[in-house]
């Protein structure tokens, strides 16, 4: 069944649409971070403003380099050692949609460590667009019964894996780092 469900959404993803899938933090839509016309079907799903920008999943670290230019050495370890799901705000995005990139030329990346997630990135062989499943202004779904139906309604595929799962789960922690490796927290 999971594996199915991923061959679903990797289908989905590949012709440029946008799913609706559980992450290592809450339900989020998905797609490919890569196309600039997927993106736009996210923002204009959540009503959200282009200049908001949007955090992209990797299913492991060694892939970060083909989307940031430069990575402090520091990055590894606290992705390696984070207790939490954590998402590192990275200067010099490169290879993405533009407008998955920040205005100052930055992108917020997260290591996704999911039974879903993880396996469908690597199927996908692309990072995937991760934003919570909700309107903009709106606040974030804890659970698959809290998205609102306009959301769902909107979406290409919902994906049929943890809907019932009442976990709380919470929004990744976000750190933005330089290139000399200093950093602060965004949301704790």
């Amino acid at each position: 069944m999971l594996r199915d469900e991923i061959n679903k959404a990797f289908e989905v993803l590949k012709s440029g649409g946008v799913i609706l899938y559980p992450t290592d933090t809450i339900w989020g839509l998905g797609c490919d971070a890569t196309n600039p016309e997927a993106v736009d079907k996210v923002l204009k799903i959540k009503n959200r403003p282009a200049e908001k920008s949007l955090i992209v999943l990797l299913d492991v670290d060694s892939k970060l380099q083909g989307y940031v230019t430069e990575i402090p050495d520091v990055a590894y370890d606290l992705i390696e050692y984070a207790e939490n799901p954590l998402t590192i705000v990275f200067p010099g995005a490169k290879n993405l949609a533009p407008n998955v990139i920040n205005a100052d030329g930055s992108v917020g990346i997260r290591i996704a460590k999911h039974d879903f997630c993880t396996p469908l990135i690597q199927r996908f062989r692309k990072p995937v667009v991760s934003t919570s499943a909700n309107l903009s202004g709106q606040p974030s779904p804890k659970f698959f019964d809290d998205i609102d139906p306009a959301i769902i309604d909107a979406v290409d595929y919902v994906v049929d894996f943890e809907q019932e799962n009442r976990t709380n789960r919470k929004p990744s922690t976000i750190m933005k780092l330089s290139p000399g490796g200093q950093f602060e927290f965004i949301r704790r």
